[in-house]
């Protein structure tokens, strides 16, 4: 399984390498027995697109937003060529020069005013992109744990933010059409995760899932409390807990409330 994450769960990304046989992709950031001659991963969890308000510990984002995984591209490119050049031992563990040209480039970082990061990368040989939609804000369990009854959708989700992801979504679709006709060489390959990850929500027992109860969590109604996180240590009855995992993570959608998986 992949390693440095929030869970061990595996991300599209993983299915997609699964599905050509290939290695889950060692994280860019990542120096230590890391195989990047299949690919890499630029992305962090709570990453945006523009520069971030905060970072975290204390409840921001990622400082590594688009344009600082973009720049750390740029080096990846550069310095695998240098690797490659030299010869050296860790040659066969970086690209070659035409696999970028060849490459399959996915975005999933919110997916708003992102057409010039797809420029930036097409102007770099790049041809083949997978570009998600945004998924049902509104059934993440730290939204809709707060709302009442007559504010949500037949799901339990929160209807206003998943109104506010459709919206979105429709004016990304357009954008996707608009990306074909300015870059006529590049394949963008359009995915609605948006419908994917609702079905989970709104036909759990469909798919072999249990009702949307957060999975490494602690307290009220979905298993869940903003003020504690998975891994955090609570006191009940005199005693310490620490908050891990369910005991049957594969049948729960969600994994700590605060994302999607």
């Amino acid at each position: 399984m992949p390693a440095g994450r929030y869970s061990d769960g595996r991300l599209i990304i993983d299915f997609i390498a699964k599905s050509f046989n290939l290695p889950y992709l060692s994280a860019y950031l990542n120096s230590l027995g890391a195989n990047f001659k299949h690919g890499a991963n630029f992305a962090t969890a709570a990453s945006t697109i523009q520069i971030p308000t905060s970072i975290v510990p204390n409840g921001g984002y990622s400082p590594f937003y688009l344009d600082v995984q973009y720049e750390q591209f740029l080096q990846f490119i550069s310095r695998s060529q240098i690797i490659r050049e030299k010869g050296a031992m860790f040659a066969e563990s970086v690209p070659e020069r035409d696999y970028f040209e060849k490459a399959l480039y996915t975005f999933d970082i919110g997916q708003n005013d992102i057409g010039a990061g797809f420029l930036k990368i097409y102007n770099l040989g790049a041809r083949s992109f997978w570009i998600h939609n945004t998924g049902p804000l509104g059934c993440l369990a730290y939204i809709f744990e707060s709302f009442p009854l007559a504010e949500k959708d037949s799901a339990g989700c929160a209807k206003a933010y998943n109104e506010v992801a459709q919206h979105f979504n429709l004016n990304l679709k357009e954008s996707v059409a608009q990306l074909r006709k300015d870059l006529p060489l590049a394949v963008f390959t359009y995915v609605d995760i948006y419908s994917v990850k609702y079905s989970l929500f709104s036909e759990p027992e469909k798919h072999g899932f249990e009702l949307p109860l957060v999975c490494c969590g602690y307290g009220g109604k979905y298993n869940f409390s903003s003020n504690v996180r998975c891994g955090d240590t609570v006191t009940a009855n005199g005693t310490q807990i620490v908050v891990g995992s369910c005991d049957r993570p594969s049948v729960r959608v969600n994994w700590d409330g605060w994302s999607l998986h």
